[in-house]
């Protein structure tokens, strides 16, 4: 998985990342950052903050922040699957490669409050195909408690 900081020599990995954060607007309202990007997988991070909040009482993120990050992580892991299936680089300037992706099926397991300051999604692919993708995925809080899991299926063709 290629880390992605400003001393990355991977350009393509780079504005693929730069993309995902600035392009996607619901992305920026939550604060994700893109960490790392693979071929098939990927690594996500956020931090809390109030406007993420669910439970006022317990001051844990909204599951609404949780499912909405594993499903980013997974179709970050498909699309980046199929284009390294396909032996394709992902071209940020044609928008055409986006418009056949989306979100077919998505579970989340909530297994604890989100509870925590900062927070990872990891998502890699089980299987990818012509046409669709299967992805699994993971939700952690800074002391790396398992707070929920995922499995998505994305249309990526």
């Amino acid at each position: 998985m290629t880390s992605v900081d400003s001393t990355s020599q991977d350009q393509q990995a780079v504005d693929f990342v730069r993309w995902v954060e600035e392009r996607i607007p619901f992305n920026r309202v939550l604060g994700i950052t893109v960490l790392e990007v693979g071929e098939g997988r990927a690594r996500v991070g956020l931090d809390m903050s109030d406007e993420l909040i669910g439970n006022f009482e317990r001051r844990s993120l909204h599951g609404g922040v949780i499912s909405a990050t594993l499903d980013l992580v997974g179709g970050l892991s498909a699309l980046l699957a199929s284009a390294g299936r396909t032996g394709t680089e992902v071209n940020m300037t044609d928008q055409s490669a986006f418009t056949h992706f989306g979100t077919i099926d998505l579970r989340i397991d909530y297994l604890r409050p989100g509870v925590g300051q900062k927070f990872e999604a990891v998502g890699f692919v089980l299987r990818t195909g012509n046409k669709v993708a299967v992805t699994r995925m993971e939700f952690r809080n800074d002391t790396n408690e398992l707070l929920a899991v995922g499995t998505g299926t994305y249309t990526v063709g």
